[in-house]
Protein backbone atom coordinates (compact mmCIF):
# COMPACT_ATOMS: atom_id res chain seq x y z
CA UNK A 1 0.00 0.00 0.00
CA UNK A 2 0.80 3.95 -0.65
CA UNK A 3 2.27 5.38 2.60
CA UNK A 4 -1.00 7.17 2.89
CA UNK A 5 -2.85 3.70 2.81
CA UNK A 6 -3.89 3.97 -0.78
CA UNK A 7 -3.05 1.40 -3.91
CA UNK A 8 -0.42 1.33 -5.64
CA UNK A 9 0.34 0.33 -9.15
CA UNK A 10 1.39 -2.66 -8.37
CA UNK A 11 -0.99 -3.81 -6.51
CA UNK A 12 -3.30 -3.83 -9.84
CA UNK A 13 -4.23 -7.81 -10.11
CA UNK A 14 -2.13 -8.74 -13.57
CA UNK A 15 -5.16 -9.90 -14.64
CA UNK A 16 -6.64 -6.74 -14.85
CA UNK A 17 -3.66 -5.25 -16.84
CA UNK A 18 -3.47 -7.93 -18.99
CA UNK A 19 -6.87 -8.06 -19.91
CA UNK A 20 -6.81 -4.33 -20.63
CA UNK A 21 -3.81 -4.55 -22.86
CA UNK A 22 -4.68 -7.43 -25.29
CA UNK A 23 -7.78 -5.51 -25.77
CA UNK A 24 -5.64 -2.40 -26.61
CA UNK A 25 -3.30 -4.41 -29.01
CA UNK A 26 -6.21 -6.10 -30.74
CA UNK A 27 -7.77 -2.43 -31.62
CA UNK A 28 -4.25 -1.77 -32.66
CA UNK A 29 -3.07 -4.58 -34.81
CA UNK A 30 -6.03 -6.39 -35.93
CA UNK A 31 -6.29 -9.50 -37.40
CA UNK A 32 -3.44 -8.80 -39.89
CA UNK A 33 -0.64 -7.21 -37.30
CA UNK A 34 1.70 -4.69 -38.66
CA UNK A 35 1.98 -4.90 -42.10
CA UNK A 36 4.43 -1.56 -42.77
CA UNK A 37 6.39 -3.64 -39.97
CA UNK A 38 6.02 -6.89 -42.47
CA UNK A 39 6.23 -4.87 -45.74
CA UNK A 40 9.89 -2.46 -44.90
CA UNK A 41 11.43 -4.83 -41.84
CA UNK A 42 13.52 -8.38 -42.21
CA UNK A 43 12.12 -10.73 -39.67
CA UNK A 44 15.70 -11.64 -37.83
CA UNK A 45 16.01 -7.81 -37.56
CA UNK A 46 17.18 -6.65 -34.15
CA UNK A 47 16.94 -3.39 -32.91
CA UNK A 48 17.51 -1.08 -29.13
CA UNK A 49 15.43 1.71 -28.74
CA UNK A 50 15.36 4.02 -25.67
CA UNK A 51 12.38 5.47 -24.24
CA UNK A 52 12.55 9.18 -23.31
CA UNK A 53 10.80 11.90 -21.70
CA UNK A 54 10.32 14.97 -24.13
CA UNK A 55 8.40 17.01 -21.17
CA UNK A 56 8.53 17.71 -17.27
CA UNK A 57 6.31 15.35 -15.65
CA UNK A 58 5.71 12.38 -13.43
CA UNK A 59 6.10 8.72 -14.82
CA UNK A 60 3.34 5.99 -14.90
CA UNK A 61 1.94 3.01 -16.67
CA UNK A 62 5.33 1.24 -16.53
CA UNK A 63 3.35 -1.75 -15.74
CA UNK A 64 0.96 -1.67 -18.98
CA UNK A 65 3.60 -0.98 -21.37
CA UNK A 66 6.12 -3.74 -20.66
CA UNK A 67 2.82 -5.82 -20.82
CA UNK A 68 2.54 -4.72 -23.99
CA UNK A 69 5.83 -5.74 -25.12
CA UNK A 70 5.57 -9.02 -23.55
CA UNK A 71 2.22 -9.85 -25.24
CA UNK A 72 3.32 -8.77 -28.61
CA UNK A 73 6.63 -10.71 -28.36
CA UNK A 74 8.45 -12.51 -25.08
CA UNK A 75 11.96 -11.88 -26.79
CA UNK A 76 11.76 -7.90 -26.31
CA UNK A 77 13.32 -7.33 -23.40
CA UNK A 78 12.90 -3.68 -21.44
CA UNK A 79 14.99 -2.41 -18.73
CA UNK A 80 13.50 -0.34 -17.18
CA UNK A 81 15.68 2.57 -15.56
CA UNK A 82 12.55 4.60 -13.43
CA UNK A 83 9.76 3.71 -11.40
CA UNK A 84 6.17 4.61 -11.50
CA UNK A 85 6.24 8.45 -9.10
CA UNK A 86 9.46 9.02 -10.53
CA UNK A 87 9.47 13.20 -11.50
CA UNK A 88 10.81 13.21 -15.07
CA UNK A 89 12.69 16.04 -16.63
CA UNK A 90 13.13 16.11 -20.61
CA UNK A 91 15.58 13.81 -21.88
CA UNK A 92 15.47 11.94 -19.31
CA UNK A 93 16.26 7.79 -20.18
CA UNK A 94 13.14 6.07 -18.44
CA UNK A 95 13.61 2.54 -20.07
CA UNK A 96 15.77 0.76 -22.75
CA UNK A 97 13.96 -1.23 -24.92
CA UNK A 98 15.73 -4.21 -27.19
CA UNK A 99 14.96 -7.28 -29.47
CA UNK A 100 12.91 -8.18 -32.85
CA UNK A 101 12.98 -5.04 -34.46
CA UNK A 102 9.29 -5.55 -35.92
CA UNK A 103 8.06 -6.87 -32.41
CA UNK A 104 9.07 -3.40 -30.73
CA UNK A 105 7.50 -1.55 -33.27
CA UNK A 106 4.04 -3.19 -33.62
CA UNK A 107 4.32 -2.87 -30.05
CA UNK A 108 5.09 0.83 -29.78
CA UNK A 109 2.34 3.17 -30.07
CA UNK A 110 0.09 1.31 -27.80
CA UNK A 111 3.00 1.23 -24.81
CA UNK A 112 3.58 5.09 -25.53
CA UNK A 113 -0.66 5.53 -25.68
CA UNK A 114 -0.41 3.80 -22.08
CA UNK A 115 2.50 5.65 -20.72
CA UNK A 116 1.56 9.24 -22.25
CA UNK A 117 -1.73 8.95 -20.79
CA UNK A 118 -1.35 8.11 -17.54
CA UNK A 119 2.29 9.95 -16.58
CA UNK A 120 -0.47 12.96 -18.08
CA UNK A 121 -2.86 12.08 -15.24
CA UNK A 122 0.07 11.61 -12.72
CA UNK A 123 1.53 14.75 -13.83
CA UNK A 124 -1.28 16.80 -12.86
CA UNK A 125 -2.18 14.67 -9.55
CA UNK A 126 1.22 15.82 -8.58
CA UNK A 127 0.50 19.24 -9.39
CA UNK A 128 -2.33 19.31 -7.20
CA UNK A 129 -0.54 17.70 -4.45
CA UNK A 130 1.75 20.10 -4.61
CA UNK A 131 -0.24 23.07 -4.26
CA UNK A 132 -1.79 21.40 -1.11
CA UNK A 133 1.43 20.64 0.89
CA UNK A 134 1.56 20.78 4.26
CA UNK A 135 -2.04 21.73 4.42
CA UNK A 136 -3.07 18.31 6.16
CA UNK A 137 -5.85 17.99 2.85
CA UNK A 138 -5.44 14.45 0.63
CA UNK A 139 -6.27 14.87 -3.28
CA UNK A 140 -8.54 12.20 -4.56
CA UNK A 141 -10.08 10.74 -7.89
CA UNK A 142 -13.24 10.63 -8.70
CA UNK A 143 -14.93 8.14 -11.07
CA UNK A 144 -14.91 10.19 -14.14
CA UNK A 145 -12.50 7.98 -15.72
CA UNK A 146 -11.97 6.34 -18.93
CA UNK A 147 -14.36 3.80 -19.50
CA UNK A 148 -12.20 0.65 -18.98
CA UNK A 149 -9.37 2.37 -17.91
CA UNK A 150 -10.24 2.92 -14.55
CA UNK A 151 -7.69 0.67 -12.39
CA UNK A 152 -4.95 2.13 -14.54
CA UNK A 153 -5.92 5.27 -14.20
CA UNK A 154 -6.80 5.49 -10.32
CA UNK A 155 -3.23 3.65 -10.03
CA UNK A 156 -2.14 7.00 -11.67
CA UNK A 157 -3.34 8.98 -9.38
CA UNK A 158 -1.62 7.23 -6.89
CA UNK A 159 1.63 7.32 -8.71
CA UNK A 160 1.11 11.27 -8.44
CA UNK A 161 0.90 11.43 -5.08
CA UNK A 162 -2.73 11.40 -5.02
CA UNK A 163 -5.54 9.35 -2.58
CA UNK A 164 -8.10 6.68 -3.14
CA UNK A 165 -11.51 7.91 -3.10
CA UNK A 166 -14.44 5.05 -3.53
CA UNK A 167 -13.13 2.73 -6.79
CA UNK A 168 -16.80 2.21 -8.20
CA UNK A 169 -20.46 1.79 -7.41
CA UNK A 170 -20.14 -1.47 -5.65
CA UNK A 171 -17.53 -0.11 -2.90
CA UNK A 172 -18.71 2.80 -1.12
CA UNK A 173 -22.19 4.21 -0.21
CA UNK A 174 -22.31 7.47 -1.32
CA UNK A 175 -25.41 9.58 -1.57
CA UNK A 176 -25.55 12.22 -4.15
CA UNK A 177 -27.89 14.87 -4.94
CA UNK A 178 -29.97 13.28 -7.32
CA UNK A 179 -30.48 10.33 -4.12
CA UNK A 180 -31.34 13.24 -1.70
CA UNK A 181 -33.91 14.18 -4.11
CA UNK A 182 -35.44 10.92 -4.79
CA UNK A 183 -35.84 10.32 -1.16
CA UNK A 184 -37.16 13.39 -0.53
CA UNK A 185 -34.48 14.87 1.59
CA UNK A 186 -30.84 14.80 3.60
CA UNK A 187 -32.31 12.82 6.31
CA UNK A 188 -34.62 9.74 4.81
CA UNK A 189 -31.44 9.51 2.31
CA UNK A 190 -29.28 8.47 5.51
CA UNK A 191 -31.60 6.83 6.94
CA UNK A 192 -32.70 4.49 4.42
CA UNK A 193 -28.42 3.69 3.25
CA UNK A 194 -27.89 3.38 7.29
CA UNK A 195 -30.63 0.65 7.66
CA UNK A 196 -29.80 -1.16 4.45
CA UNK A 197 -25.92 -1.10 4.93
CA UNK A 198 -25.57 -2.07 8.48
CA UNK A 199 -23.36 -0.99 11.07
CA UNK A 200 -20.05 -1.46 9.63
CA UNK A 201 -20.38 0.34 6.35
CA UNK A 202 -19.18 3.97 6.39
CA UNK A 203 -21.57 5.99 4.46
CA UNK A 204 -20.74 9.49 2.82
CA UNK A 205 -23.69 12.01 1.46
CA UNK A 206 -23.17 15.01 -0.71
CA UNK A 207 -24.49 18.10 0.39
CA UNK A 208 -24.60 21.53 -1.77
CA UNK A 209 -26.31 24.16 0.29
CA UNK A 210 -24.62 25.18 3.95
CA UNK A 211 -28.53 24.78 5.10
CA UNK A 212 -27.77 20.82 4.76
CA UNK A 213 -25.16 20.71 6.79
CA UNK A 214 -27.07 20.02 10.00
CA UNK A 215 -29.12 17.61 8.57
CA UNK A 216 -26.40 15.66 7.12
CA UNK A 217 -24.40 15.85 10.62
CA UNK A 218 -27.77 14.56 13.06
CA UNK A 219 -28.25 11.64 10.31
CA UNK A 220 -25.10 9.83 11.25
CA UNK A 221 -23.07 10.70 8.30
CA UNK A 222 -19.77 9.47 8.01
CA UNK A 223 -17.99 11.72 5.43
CA UNK A 224 -20.12 15.09 3.98
CA UNK A 225 -19.16 15.84 0.63
CA UNK A 226 -19.61 19.70 0.09
CA UNK A 227 -19.90 19.90 -3.85
CA UNK A 228 -19.79 24.06 -5.18
CA UNK A 229 -19.35 24.96 -1.68
CA UNK A 230 -17.72 29.00 -1.26
CA UNK A 231 -14.25 29.17 0.36
CA UNK A 232 -16.21 31.09 3.23
CA UNK A 233 -19.03 28.30 3.41
CA UNK A 234 -16.39 25.57 3.39
CA UNK A 235 -14.88 27.56 6.31
CA UNK A 236 -18.35 27.83 8.34
CA UNK A 237 -18.63 24.05 7.46
CA UNK A 238 -15.40 23.28 8.72
CA UNK A 239 -16.08 24.91 12.27
CA UNK A 240 -19.57 23.79 12.42
CA UNK A 241 -18.18 20.54 12.10
CA UNK A 242 -15.30 20.76 14.35
CA UNK A 243 -17.47 18.84 17.43
CA UNK A 244 -18.52 15.78 15.22
CA UNK A 245 -16.95 12.50 14.15
CA UNK A 246 -17.35 13.24 10.60
CA UNK A 247 -14.57 13.47 7.35
CA UNK A 248 -15.25 16.63 5.35
CA UNK A 249 -14.31 16.53 1.69
CA UNK A 250 -14.80 19.15 -0.91
CA UNK A 251 -15.69 18.78 -4.64
CA UNK A 252 -16.54 20.17 -7.46
CA UNK A 253 -15.18 23.26 -9.96
CA UNK A 254 -11.50 23.17 -8.04
CA UNK A 255 -8.87 24.28 -10.17
CA UNK A 256 -5.07 24.70 -9.62
CA UNK A 257 -5.55 28.26 -8.67
CA UNK A 258 -8.23 27.79 -6.14
CA UNK A 259 -7.16 24.49 -4.46
CA UNK A 260 -4.75 25.63 -2.02
CA UNK A 261 -7.39 28.11 -0.68
CA UNK A 262 -9.34 25.16 -0.52
CA UNK A 263 -7.11 23.05 1.41
CA UNK A 264 -6.95 25.73 3.96
CA UNK A 265 -10.31 25.82 4.56
CA UNK A 266 -9.77 22.90 7.17
CA UNK A 267 -11.30 20.32 4.61
CA UNK A 268 -9.46 16.22 4.74
CA UNK A 269 -10.02 15.60 1.27
CA UNK A 270 -10.68 17.38 -1.71
CA UNK A 271 -11.95 15.55 -4.95
CA UNK A 272 -10.88 16.22 -8.52
CA UNK A 273 -12.67 14.77 -11.43
CA UNK A 274 -9.99 17.00 -13.44
CA UNK A 275 -7.02 14.89 -12.75
CA UNK A 276 -8.45 12.04 -14.45
CA UNK A 277 -10.83 13.45 -17.42
CA UNK A 278 -8.82 16.26 -18.24
CA UNK A 279 -4.98 15.39 -18.05
CA UNK A 280 -2.94 16.51 -21.16
CA UNK A 281 -1.42 13.42 -22.44
CA UNK A 282 2.57 13.62 -21.33
CA UNK A 283 5.05 13.83 -24.52
CA UNK A 284 7.31 10.37 -24.42
CA UNK A 285 8.76 8.89 -27.38
CA UNK A 286 10.80 5.48 -28.28
CA UNK A 287 13.91 6.86 -30.07
CA UNK A 288 16.95 4.54 -31.47
CA UNK A 289 20.19 5.96 -29.66
CA UNK A 290 22.31 8.38 -31.15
Amino acid sequence: MHASGYMTAAEIPVLVVRDIVARALAEDLGGRGDVTGQATIPSDAHARFELRARKVGVLAGRGAAEEVFAQVDSLIETDWHLADGARLAPGDCIATVSGPARSILAAERTALNFLGRLSGIATLTRAYVDAVADTGAAVAHTRKTTPGLRALEVAAVAAGGGAFHRFGLDDAVLIKDNHVAVCGGVVEALARARAHAGHMTRISVEIDRLDQLADALDGGADCILLDNFSIADLRTAVARAAEHDVILEASGGVELDTVRAIAETGVSVISIGAISHSAPNLDLGLDAPD
